[in-house]
Order: C-alpha cells, then structure tokens, then sequence
C-alpha cells in the first residue's frame, strides 16, 4: 500500500479502535454471507456492503449514526461518509486493515450459495 495524504480529522473516526472480527457480525451470527466486508471508523464494527444479501454496514450506521466506514478488503484503503455522501482518505486505523487475504470473496466459505450472483443488489 502507498502512503496517502489524508483529508483532515473527521467527526466518527476513532483509529485507536480495532475491528470487531474478520467477518461481518450479523452474518456469522445469522449464517449469512456476504459480497465485501466494510468497517465502522468510529467503533470497529464489521458489517457487509451494500451489495450484499443483508446490507449490514448501512444498516448499523443507520441503527447507531456512526456517519464513517471504510473498506475492510485486502490492498482498499478508502472511507464513506453517510452523511455526505462522499468518499474521501482517512487515517490509518488499528490494525488489522483487512480480513485475511485468504478469506474468500464472496465469503465466508462454506456459507455462499451457488447461485450468489443472483442474490446481489
């Protein structure tokens, strides 16, 4: 990963905060799956993308107002701001960055249907 020039301190970034696990919470309690996993920049929260089944990233900022996600996929280093809608380069957080490069995409394996292609949004 290069270095990045960040744009200045926002409001709902906390970056001494880790990820809550490798996966997207909901969907491991629930035996889900999911597309790509995002990361809430204020309390770590791990939750799927929009183009997932469940949508559970949007869905816990709109359950917590937590305004800041980022990418929590390999080699992705970009931020979302609900409240905007804009995309933008934050701080580096806690580690990790990622979920395991071996994780599968979509994941986890073991739970992703064979036709997952036609369960996308």
């Amino acid at each position: 990963m290069t270095e990045q020039q960040a744009d200045p301190p926002r409001e709902g970034i906390d970056p001494d905060v880790p990820p809550s696990g490798t996966g997207c919470v909901e969907c491991l309690e629930a035996g889900g799956w999911w597309v790509h996993l995002r990361r809430c920049a204020q309390c770590g929260h791990i939750g799927c993308c929009d183009t997932s089944p469940s949508q559970h990233a949007t869905a816990h900022h709109r359950q917590t107002g937590h305004p800041v996600i980022t990418s929590f996929e390999p080699g992705e280093d970009w931020f979302w701001d609900f409240p905007s809608g804009e995309g933008f380069l934050g701080p580096r957080l806690a580690d990790p960055q990622s979920h395991p490069a071996d994780q599968p995409v979509p994941g986890p394996a073991g739970a992703v249907p064979a036709d997952w292609r036609d369960h996308l949004h």
